[in-house]
C-alpha cells in the first residue's frame, strides 16, 4: 500500500515538474517576443531619427552594450543590440537602393515667363497626372524661365545637362539651344515654328537624334490670318509686320507673310525687333500709316505682349496674333493652334520617353486643334465694328 502511495506521489511530482517546465517555456517565449517588440520599437526610433547618418546608430549600440544589466530586461538589451547592429550594416545598402530609385527629372525650359505660359504649364502638368506622373511622387519637375532672353536658353540647357535630367521640355529656339548643348538627353518641343525649315529635325516622320515634338508652322494658317484681318479691317491697304528677327523661325514667318501680303495687294512694312527696347521706337517709326499690325509669335513677343498690345492700341492699330493668350492680353484677333492643347500632347511625348521610347522614333506631330479668338473690348477701344459673320465663327469672344 505504502509503495503504491509513493509511486502516485512520484508520478504527481513528475507531472508537476513537467508542467512547470512547459510553463517556463511559454513564459520565456512570451518574454522574448515582448523583448523583441520593445527592442524593435527602440531600433526604429533611432534609425528614423537619423536617416542616412550612421553615427547615432553606433552610439546607441555602444551605450546599450555598456549599460549595467540590472538596469533593464537583459533579453531586451541583447535583442536591441542585435537588431540595431543589423540595421547599421543594412543602412548603406538601403541608401544605395534609394539612390538607384531616384525619381525621373523633367527639365521644363520656359522661353517666356510663368505669367505668359500659365495655361500651357497647367495643361502639361494635368496631362502628366493623367498618365501617372505626379510631382515629387513619381517624377520631379524642374522649372526654369528665360523671360524672352535668347542667351538664357543655352545657360538653362547647360544647367539641365549638368543635373542629368531625363528629358527637357521646351519650345522653338530653346529646343535648338538645348540640342546644341546635349546630344544625349531627350528633348521635346511643345511648340516650334517650322522645325524642318529651321533645321531642328531631319524630317517630320524621322526627326533623328535626341529631339522631337510638335510643329505649329503652317502656311495655310498664315494665309488664314491675313484673310481674317482683311475681313475685320476692310479698309486695309498697308500692313505692318512685327517679328523678332533674332529668332530664326519668326524671321522666316515674317518673310512668308510679307510675300503673301504682296500677292493680296497689301503694302507691307517691316517692324523688326531683337530686344524689348526696340518695341517703342519701332512703333514711333510707323509714319506711313498702316491700318493693321500682324504680330509674329516668339519668346520675346510673348514676354512683352502687354507692351506690344498697348502700343498698338495707342497707335490705333488692330492686331492679328497667332496665340490666344496675346488676345487675352489686349490684342484684337488671334488665329492658330491651341497652345494648351499642344502642351497636353507634349506630355504624351514625355511619358513615352520616360517609359523608354527614343525621340528619333517619335514623328513630329502637326496641330490638330485651331481656335479663333476675338477681343471685343479692344475692338470697342479702337472704334472698330467686327462683322457679325466673323464673330459667329469665333471659338471665343472676349467681351
Amino acid at each position: 500500500m505504502a509503495a503504491t502511495v509513493d509511486n502516485a506521489v512520484a508520478d504527481q511530482q513528475h507531472t508537476i515538474t513537467d508542467l512547470q517546465r512547459r510553463l517556463d517555456e511559454v513564459f520565456a517565449e512570451r518574454d522574448e517576443g515582448e523583448a523583441q517588440r520593445a527592442a524593435m520599437a527602440e531600433v526604429m526610433a533611432v534609425v528614423n531619427a537619423s536617416p542616412g547618418d550612421l553615427a547615432p546608430v553606433f552610439d546607441a549600440i555602444l551605450e546599450k552594450a555598456h549599460r549595467p544589466r540590472v538596469s533593464e530586461n537583459d533579453m531586451q538589451r541583447r535583442t536591441f543590440i542585435a537588431l540595431l547592429t543589423g540595421a547599421a550594416v543594412a543602412a548603406p545598402h538601403a541608401a544605395r537602393s534609394q539612390q538607384q530609385a531616384r525619381l525621373p527629372i523633367v527639365g521644363f525650359l520656359g522661353t517666356s515667363t510663368p505669367f505668359a505660359w500659365g495655361d500651357n504649364v497647367t495643361a502639361f502638368v494635368e496631362r502628366l497626372h493623367e498618365l501617372g506622373w505626379i510631382e515629387n511622387r513619381t517624377m520631379t519637375l524642374e522649372y526654369r524661365w528665360a523671360e524672352g532672353r535668347g542667351e538664357r536658353f543655352t545657360e538653362i540647357a547647360a544647367e539641365f545637362a549638368a543635373m542629368k535630367v531625363d528629358v527637357v521640355l521646351t519650345s522653338g529656339a530653346a529646343a535648338d539651344a538645348a540640342k546644341r548643348v546635349t546630344s544625349v538627353i531627350p528633348i521635346v518641343f511643345a511648340v516650334a515654328n517650322d522645325p524642318l525649315g529651321t533645321g531642328l529635325v531631319a524630317s517630320l516622320a524621322h526627326p533623328g537624334g535626341n529631339i522631337t515634338g510638335l510643329s505649329n508652322q503652317s502656311s495655310e494658317a498664315d494665309a488664314k490670318r491675313l484673310e481674317l484681318l482683311r475681313e475685320a479691317v476692310p479698309e486695309l491697304r498697308t500692313l505692318a509686320i512685327m517679328a523678332d528677327v533674332g529668332y530664326p523661325a519668326a524671321a522666316l514667318e515674317m518673310n512668308e507673310v510679307k510675300a503673301m501680303a504682296a500677292t493680296l495687294g497689301l503694302a507691307p512694312i517691316m517692324l523688326e525687333i531683337r530686344r524689348a527696347e526696340d518695341i517703342a521706337p519701332g512703333f514711333a517709326a510707323l509714319k506711313d500709316g498702316p491700318q493693321a499690325l500682324y504680330v509674329v509669335s516668339g519668346p520675346l513677343v510673348a514676354t512683352n505682349q502687354v507692351l506690344i498690345n498697348n502700343s498698338a492700341l495707342g497707335a490705333r492699330l488692330p492686331t492679328m496674333h497667332g496665340v490666344r493668350d496675346y488676345v487675352k492680353a489686349g490684342g484684337l484677333i488671334a488665329y492658330g493652334p491651341s497652345y494648351p492643347h499642344m502642351f497636353r500632347r507634349a506630355a504624351d511625348f514625355v511619358d513615352k520617353i520616360l517609359r523608354g521610347a527614343k525621340p528619333a522614333d517619335l514623328p513630329v506631330e502637326q496641330p490638330t486643334k485651331f481656335e479663333l479668338v476675338i477681343n471685343l473690348q479692344t475692338a470697342k477701344a479702337l472704334d472698330l465694328t467686327v462683322p457679325a459673320s466673323l464673330l459667329a465663327r469665333a471659338d471665343e469672344v472676349i467681351e
